[in-house]
């Protein structure tokens, strides 16, 4: 009777489904060309809730906004630019952005429309209205003034309490990502989120579920680019939860650099992740998409 009793509870076990990790599961893979000498190198990118208006920004200041046509499964099967894209911002001073100053590499939507960028080698963030076109002002932290040439700040994201988030791409001896964070006019740095191997935070965006979403990347040469997403969950400023949700081979992907977060119709998390190709012939820009499952 006992053995009966055992042998029954090891079948039942054994036949009860897993609790499977979450994870990112790719829905789609659109490449984006445009007609234009401006397009190439995007950076960043950002969504509205629904997944379809978006913002995209280049390594080269150029400024893109318009609509995604999605399919049935979440995935990005076309793309209509606003008109008169891209723009090109201006300083505040009304001159245009030139030189080393160019080198946009994070966004961050904020309700209103206006949004964020942040930009590496003269390393600042700038905030920007009506698409682009109006200047409305600019931080040049203390805090970023210790930041390696060519790894200032990649990721920008804005929690529910309308605070900015910013991370650097960093060097190869860190071994930490340290997350500035803005409260009113003042910066702190409230949280190091671990790093692993030659992995690189390159993009990072909040979700509806209040966790942040980080995109990180890894380069192998002849091999080509390696992505990964991160979720994590605070209490506070400690980190409750880090999972790794999509880690891709090398090859995989091109060069993932931005990422935005947005909800479906029933629910689920959605992620899109954009590509910058360098603007090489050899890459292209991917917009490649995900759904979480839990």
């Amino acid at each position: 009777m006992y053995l009966g009793t055992v042998l029954g509870l090891i079948a039942a076990l054994a036949a009860a489904p897993a609790f499977a990790a979450p994870r990112a599961v790719e829905v789609g893979l659109y490449v984006w060309q445009e007609g234009m000498a401006d397009f190439g190198g995007l950076s960043a990118i950002e969504l509205s809730p629904d997944g379809a208006a978006f913002v995209a920004v280049s390594d080269r200041s150029a400024i893109f906004s318009g609509r995604f046509t999605r399919g049935d499964k979440g995935q990005v099967t076309a793309v209509t630019l606003a008109p008169e894209m891209p723009v090109l911002p201006r300083t505040g001073t009304g001159g245009p952005v030139t030189g080393e100053a160019v080198d946009s590499e994070g966004v961050a939507l904020l309700p209103d429309g206006d949004f964020y960028v942040s930009y590496e080698t003269v390393d600042r963030i700038v905030e920007y209205g009506d698409a682009g076109r109006t200047w409305l002002a600019e931080d040049r932290a203390e805090a970023f003034a210790h930041f390696n040439l060519n790894a200032g700040i990649e990721a920008l994201a804005i929690d529910a309490k309308g605070r900015l988030w910013a991370m650097p791409e960093g060097g190869p001896a860190e071994t930490k990502i340290p997350v500035y964070r803005r409260e009113g006019d003042r910066w702190t740095r409230p949280i190091l989120l671990r790093r692993d191997g030659n992995w690189r935070a390159v993009g990072a965006d909040f979700g509806p579920d209040g966790r942040l979403y980080l995109l990180e990347r890894d380069y192998w040469p002849l091999l080509g680019f390696m992505n990964r997403i991160r979720r994590i969950a605070f209490d506070g400023d400690r980190v409750a939860e880090d999972l790794v949700l999509m880690q891709s081979e090398a090859g995989t992907y091109d060069n993932l650099e931005g990422l935005a977060v947005w909800q479906d119709g029933q629910g689920a998390i959605r992620l899109t992740a954009v590509s910058d190709d360098n603007f090489l012939p050899t890459q292209r820009t991917e917009l490649v998409d995900f759904r979480v499952t839990e």
